[in-house]
């Protein structure tokens, strides 16, 4: 019998949370990643590879592989695998080569 985590049952709820994807109003749960998140409403692609503009999706949902970068409230560049949705959150796609700041 496997035994969860304390954090782990803390973090499942059903409370849903209202978040913006792309445009569209979407639900879902309290304690998700932004990369369940999408996943769960069908959001299968979070950027485009910065060389050939590649679709790129979550893949190793840990943090390590940085394919699931997107767009959190007009910040680029975060890592929807380790953020945690929270109530309007506006999530959007990264698009292409992203600027770097100096």
């Amino acid at each position: 019998m496997f035994n969860r985590l304390p954090e782990t049952q803390q973090a499942v709820t059903t409370r849903p949370i209202d978040l913006i994807i792309n445009g569209v109003a979407v639900q879902c749960r309290e304690g998700d990643s932004v990369a369940a998140a999408l996943i769960a409403a069908g959001f299968n692609e979070c950027r485009d590879t910065a060389v050939k503009e590649v679709p790129r999706g979550p893949f190793c949902m840990m943090g390590v592989c940085y394919d699931c970068l997107v767009m959190i409230d007009g910040q680029p560049n975060q890592q929807a695998c380790m953020t945690r949705v929270r109530s309007g959150m506006n999530i959007e796609r990264q698009l292409g080569a992203r600027e770097v700041q100096p």
